[in-house]
């Protein structure tokens, strides 16, 4: 849930290059292609409209985060910032063998950027 679907929309598709698949003339809801999945934004208005009161967002104390995986993550980290994402963490090799970064979107929520897992 964000103050500006159009504007969050548009980050995304620049920052992740994801695909635009709908937005709404109202701009109160739209919808992203992130692979598989699909990636939607309401408007907090839109959803204060249907009786639901959302949450406040916090990159430091995230309730959910997104993950894109990527296998040059610092590239992706540095794409992603130059398109107004907020640096969490630099990326950093896990032990568990994967790279991993963090990013915020304008809006506050908490974006991992990673490598596949090595098996």
């Amino acid at each position: 849930y964000v103050d500006d679907v159009r504007a969050t929309f548009e980050f995304y598709q620049r920052a992740f290059d994801l695909q635009a698949l709908f937005l709404h003339e109202a701009a109160d809801y739209a919808e992203l292609l992130t692979g598989d999945v699909k990636l939607a934004l309401s408007s907090k208005n839109l959803i204060q409209n249907l009786g639901k009161t959302p949450g406040q967002v916090s990159a430091n104390a995230p309730v959910f985060e997104l993950a894109f995986e990527t296998d040059d993550v610092a590239g992706a980290v540095l794409k992603a910032v130059s398109e107004g994402a907020i640096l969490q963490q630099e990326a950093r090799e896990e032990s568990w063998g994967q790279t991993t970064a963090y990013v915020s979107d304008p809006n506050g929520y908490l974006i991992e950027i990673c490598s596949p897992i090595k098996q």
